[in-house]
């Protein structure tokens, strides 16, 4: 009986022109690292983020992603390179990345979906519908936590609903009286053949909800194949999570190959994890608890984060191991103080 490595020998013979090494295990590589900017986030990942990989960082709104993002930009670009951040919801604010120290004029800001006020005019703008992006938080407390209407405005129109609702004669029917219920019909959208004949291609668009994800994705295999840009921020944190996980993992397996190739940091805003072993880190990020240094001032927020997952790090020592050491969660927190916060 012919031993394992006989044949393990054959079938790497035999698969040499298709697959090379198919049975051999690819190499152990730490990449560099390049620093966030934030002391306390550096040290936890030993330096910073991982440069020619896909960096997840996961989280809801208002837990710090923006933030993180914008402060690895800011080092970057500092460095006199160039970097590219994909909105795919129209949500950034470049005034924001500039008071943190991004450098405009080395950042190509790709809107996705966003139209120019001569296509507005003519009806190109099209806005994902409100099913598909992530519902804004429920405020509590009186009246929305003091953000709804005022009293006064709450009881419009009651009189005449009281009134509609004790009048006999009135069409409306009442509350217990059986209402039949209308169908709805299937959503869809017909563009005008005015503008159907302008553009051929828009057939295609308007029929499809994910047009916005699409052209993002077309967007970042351009950079990518183009080379040149050192990170490259994909942010979908405003998409829900069951929209964001519509994209085939070969997509992040592609982006994974071109970042390795082209040494550019790929940095990955969603809600929820959908990179999966393309990744090379994973942070997660909890909502960010508010500062009050006074009663009813609010001076900043606390993000957490927690690196879930990574790949291959530094090793601390030059001792090599023979056993696997075990998967340690790390955590760490900071503080984002207002500017009308001053200095404590």
């Amino acid at each position: 009986m012919p031993s394992s490595t006989s044949i393990r020998h054959q079938i790497e013979t035999a698969l040499t022109h298709r697959i090379p090494s198919a049975l051999t295990l690819a190499p152990k590589m730490i990449r560099p690292v390049a620093e966030t900017g934030i002391a306390s986030l550096d040290e936890v990942l030993r330096g910073g983020l991982p440069v020619g990989a896909i960096s997840e960082l996961v989280g809801p709104e208002c837990s710090g992603r923006t933030s993180i993002a914008l402060s690895f930009l800011a080092q970057i670009t500092q460095q006199s390179k160039v970097c590219a951040w994909i909105d795919v919801s129209n949500t950034f604010d470049p005034a924001s990345a500039a008071s943190i120290g991004v450098d405009l004029a080395r950042l190509l800001w790709a809107r996705c979906g966003a139209a120019t006020q001569n296509e507005s005019r003519a009806g190109r703008n099209f806005v994902l519908a409100d099913k598909y992006l992530i519902p804004s938080p429920i405020k509590k407390g009186l009246h929305g936590g003091g953000f709804g209407s005022h009293p006064r405005g709450e009881v419009k129109g009651l009189s005449d609903a009281v009134d509609g609702l004790l009048n006999p004669q009135s069409s409306t029917p009442r509350c217990a009286e059986p209402q039949s219920r209308t169908p709805r019909s299937q959503e869809a959208f017909q563009p005008s053949h005015q503008l159907v004949q302008s553009r051929p291609d828009l057939r295609r668009v308007v029929s499809k909800p994910w047009s916005r994800i699409e052209q993002a994705l077309r967007t970042a295999d351009l950079l990518l194949q183009g080379g040149g840009f050192s990170a490259i921020v994909l942010d979908m944190g405003g998409l829900a999570p069951e929209v964001v996980s519509r994209v085939p993992l070969s997509t992040w397996f592609r982006y994974r190959t071109a970042a390795e190739r082209t040494q550019s940091s790929i940095l990955l805003l969603t809600q929820h994890a959908c990179a999966k072993s393309s990744a090379e880190l994973l942070l997660r990020l909890e909502p960010a608890q508010p500062i009050c240094d006074e009663a009813t001032v609010f001076t900043g927020i606390r993000p957490h984060v927690e690196v879930a997952r990574r790949r291959f790090a530094q090793p601390e020592s030059n001792i090599v191991v023979l056993r696997k050491p075990p998967q340690n969660t790390h955590s760490t927190s900071w503080q984002s103080r207002t500017p009308w916060a001053g200095r404590r």
